[in-house]
This record gives C-alpha cells, structure tokens and sequence, in this order.
C-alpha cells in the first residue's frame, strides 16, 4: 500500500510543471502584445495615413485575435497557445487523472486568458492618461460627477495595483514551494491547474473528419467550418515559426523604450490665458527677446530661436516649457512667407 501511494505521488510530481515552465509560458504571452504594438507603432509612425487607425485600435483588434486563437487551442488541446507550445494541457483543479475539461471549464479560461489581459491594460492605460490630465480635473465640493469619480480612481487605481501584484507574487512563491497547485490568479479563477502531456492525450485531440464521412448536402456548412479551422490553425502556426523573431522584437521593444516617440508623448496643454508665453507670442521663452530663426520644438508646439533651442536640447533633452523629453531631431525650423 505505501509502495503504492509513492508511485502516485511521484507521478503526480513528475506530471506538475516546475516553476520555471510556468513562468516561461506566462511571458511567452506578454512578450507578443507588446511586441506586436511596437511593430504597429513603428509603421503608424512612418506611414499615419495607412496605419494610424491600427495603432489607436490596436488593443481590441489583438484581443479579439487573441480570443480566436485560444478558443481554438482550448476546445482542440485543451491548453493555451503558449502552454500548448511547451507542451502543457490544462485539467479541472483536483484531477490528477487530467481528464478533458468541461465546456463550462474551457469558457472560463478563455475569458481568463483573453479578458484579463484586456482588462488590465486598459485599467493601465486609463489611469496613466488620467494621471497626465489631473492638474486640468476641477477641484472642490463644485466640481462635476465625472472629475470626482476620476480623482478617486487615481487614489485607489495604485492600492489595487499593489494588491493584483501582490496576489500574484503569493502565487508564484506558493506554487513554487509546492504550497499551491494554481502559479496565478486567473489560473485560480478558471477552475483549472497545468499538467505536462502524455501520450494518452492523444486521444482527447479532435480528430479531423474525412470529406468521405460527411453527408452530401452538408458539405458547404463543412467547408465553412473546415476553413475557418485552416485559418486559424495556420495563424497559430504562424506564430508557433515567429516566436523567435517575436522574442528578439521584444528585446528591440525594450531597448527602445527610452527614446522619445511623437505618438507616445502626452500632448501638452496649451498657454494659460495672461501667461508670458500666450501674453508675448513672438518672443522666445529661453531668451525673452523677439524670435529670430524661429524653430518649433515638435513635442510641445513652443517655438524658440534656433541657437537656444538647439543648445538647451543638446544639454537638457527636454523642452524647457513642459518638461518633455525630446531630442534634436524634434526641431522644425519655421519658414515665413517673407523670409
């Protein structure tokens, strides 16, 4: 009897991923979105007529192909794509025998794998540009529903943040001194733990009927469904061949991250009403005398003298009237019709 319990318990330690398996498949997945924005970026950047709109779109149209290539590994390989690609499959929580997972099971972790993400990163991204915006939010007893509502979601956004961080932090310390069974939250909340494959998990893969098997007059419905499954098996595919090239791209993304990009800087506020800048509109913020070789700074919109634009970029790398980082190549020399 004891001889036997070790066996099953060795097995189930042999079948549960370590660590460092986990935490490879967890990156896997944040390095493409990120990755992938980048890429986009840089065409908007070169060509904003043709690809402006795929940058401002860009979180939905990814998770919407997100949804459709984890639907599909779901339902066939019963595992995400980055946990299908090393080689992983998903089982209801408590299941050492790794039964298949049930409809209810596979719905919720595909919500979990694609509306998550989502979901953080718009929290993310709400609260950066409202954090930008919060000396413009009115203050007082007076002040709309909408700006207090805004205020107060500044003051607890980081209180949440911190606990999200912490929760997973908990996990992947639980997970890795074997003291829980889930390496993440939205593992926990989908019902669902991480297994290696077997060779009996071949059987639980949908198996690809034969035209012969299907009756003649469904064969158009057939040939729908057959194609969408061709699209999105050569898409998962697709990504399987570039997963390489997605890794160097995120190397690129990071190295990157620094250098200042027109369409990722906030857009500054215009010159307060009786400020020396909107009071006195030809006359150069650094030197206060009137403009000569009259150079615009692309980031901000402010336009100064060439020679003390130039020289305080040079030294500073940031617009002396906003703050914002910028560069020399930012510098749009202004041509007046007289000039």
């Amino acid at each position: 009897m004891a001889e036997n319990a070790a066996h099953l318990t060795s097995a189930t330690d042999t079948l549960r991923p370590n660590i460092f398996e986990v935490l490879a498949q967890d990156s896997l997945m944040s390095t493409i979105r990120p990755a992938g924005k980048h890429f986009i970026r840089v065409l908007a950047e070169n060509h904003p007529a043709t690809f402006g709109w795929f940058l401002r779109w860009y979180d939905e149209m990814f998770t919407v192909l997100d949804f459709l290539v984890q639907h599909h590994y779901v339902q066939k390989y019963s595992a995400s794509f980055a946990e299908n690609f090393y080689d992983l499959k998903r089982v209801p929580s408590g299941d050492s025998a790794g039964e298949k997972l049930s409809k209810t099971l596979q719905w919720r972790s595909i919500l979990n794998l694609v509306g998550v993400p989502y979901l953080k990163q718009k929290l993310e991204q709400l609260f950066q540009d409202l954090k930008y915006k919060e000396d413009m939010l009115p203050r007082g007893p007076d002040a709309p529903l909408k700006a207090r509502l805004c205020r107060a979601f500044l003051g607890i956004y980081p209180f949440i943040h911190m606990l999200w961080e912490g929760v997973a932090l908990w996990h992947i310390l639980a997970y890795a001194f074997k003291q829980s069974c889930w390496h993440s939250f939205p593992m926990h909340l989908s019902g669902t733990e991480l297994r290696h494959r077997t060779e009996d998990d071949a059987e639980f893969v949908i198996a690809d009927m034969a035209w012969t098997e299907v009756v003649p007059r469904r064969n158009i419905g057939f040939a729908a469904v057959k194609l969408l499954q061709g699209v999105v098996s050569a898409l998962s595919t697709g990504l399987s061949v570039s997963i390489f090239f997605l890794q160097f791209l995120d190397w690129w993304y990071n190295s990157d991250a620094s250098a200042p990009s027109l369409t990722a800087l906030p857009m500054p506020s215009p010159p307060q009403r009786g400020s020396t800048e909107a009071s006195r509109p030809y006359v150069c913020p650094l030197c206060t005398r009137t403009r000569t070789n009259e150079t615009a700074l692309a980031v901000s919109g402010y336009v100064f003298c060439f020679p003390c634009i130039h020289e305080y970029i040079r030294i500073h790398g940031c617009c002396p009237v906003t703050g914002i980082p910028a560069k020399t190549e930012h510098l749009i020399k202004i041509y007046l019709p007289d000039s």
